[in-house]
């Protein structure tokens, strides 16, 4: 089953994908967030509640995005009640690049950079034995809920940034119980989007090159996640594909296990705060900044993979960077 969100009448509204160009709206009156609540109440799987509350009305999915209704696929109704935070160095990437890193990981420790030693605990680590706890990843939070933008929407860029790059990657999406448990109500398309010219200058500025918009959807699939998953990530300039490639995730792609991820994220307290949405970027191993693709304004991402429905949109929008200023903070 895959949802989306959209917009009407100035509310979230949610509809099953019944094909490309069709979806069928459900019944709720808080959007995703509130039938994910109420199946946690009854515990209920989340497909059971959404088949429970179909109506018959059918839209025109193309129509929806030409009118730039679509919202993320999941939404808290207080933007500061919802996480936006990734992991890194978790994926293998292709099978040259993990025969690279091998070689490189069997070198004498003190020979080996930072983030290979944190790659190198992710491979012996990352995947313990159910019930047991393994290596912790790197970790980055990338803002509330007003750092992410929805499908076909426009990601800004600010003034100060030296980068606009794409990050094609896996998003796990929760909801926080009023026990503090969290529960995972699925899975979507994700476009974490960084600044890696900032990140390259020094890795100790990878929090200052995290904190910009991301976006994610337009489909949440719920239920299992393929092991192993295909997708295509590309840039669109001026109508012409400029940058192309595929990019491999799921698990059978990944150094760490999603829930050892999940366990490194969630073992915080503050990350179990009843009521929160959690919205949580998996990693990835296929940018166009190693290409040494620049981006410029107008650039479309579009990042897809088709067990989750309809490719990922964002046009960029660059920030006047005409006048430099310093911001400024006052006194009481």
């Amino acid at each position: 089953m895959r949802l989306i969100q959209y917009e009407h009448e100035g509310r979230p509204q949610v509809a099953v994908v019944e094909s490309p160009d069709r979806v069928r709206r459900v019944a709720a009156d808080e959007g995703t967030y509130g039938l994910a609540r109420r199946a946690i109440r009854e515990r209920r799987s989340l497909a059971a509640v959404v088949e429970s509350a179909l109506t018959e009305e059918r839209l025109d999915y193309a129509e929806l995005v030409r009118e730039h209704r679509l919202l993320p696929p999941l939404t808290h109704p207080d933007p500061a009640h919802c996480l936006v935070t990734g992991t890194g160095l978790t994926h293998l990437g292709s099978a040259d690049t993990r025969s690279a890193m091998h070689a490189k990981a069997q070198a004498d420790e003190s020979q080996l950079t930072d983030s290979m030693r944190m790659f190198k605990l992710g491979v012996e680590g990352g995947k313990p034995d159910p019930g047991r706890v393994g290596a912790q990843p790197e970790w980055f939070y990338k803002g509330d809920g007003d750092c992410v933008v929805a499908p076909e929407a426009d990601i800004p860029v600010p003034a100060f940034a030296a980068d606009a790059g794409e990050e094609p990657e896996l998003a796990g999406l929760y909801v926080i119980d009023e026990a503090g448990q969290p529960w995972r109500i699925g899975y979507a398309v994700g476009n974490e989007f960084s600044d890696h010219v900032t990140e390259r200058h020094n890795y100790l500025w990878l929090a200052h090159s995290k904190l910009r918009a991301c976006s994610f959807g337009p489909e949440l699939l719920v239920g299992e996640l393929p092991h192993h998953l295909e997708g295509t990530s590309r840039i669109v300039r001026d109508g012409k594909t400029l940058w192309e490639k595929p990019f491999l995730t799921g698990e059978a792609n990944m150094a760490h296990s999603l829930a050892n991820l999940e366990h490194h994220h969630f073992k915080y307290a503050g990350f179990r705060r009843p009521g929160d949405v959690h919205v949580h970027f998996f990693g990835t191993a296929t940018l166009s900044f190693a290409d040494d693709v620049r981006t410029r304004e107008g650039d479309r991402f579009e990042i897809e993979i088709p067990v989750f429905g309809r490719p990922l949109r964002n046009p960029l929008c660059f920030e006047a960077t005409d006048v430099e200023t310093a911001t400024s903070v006052n006194t009481l």
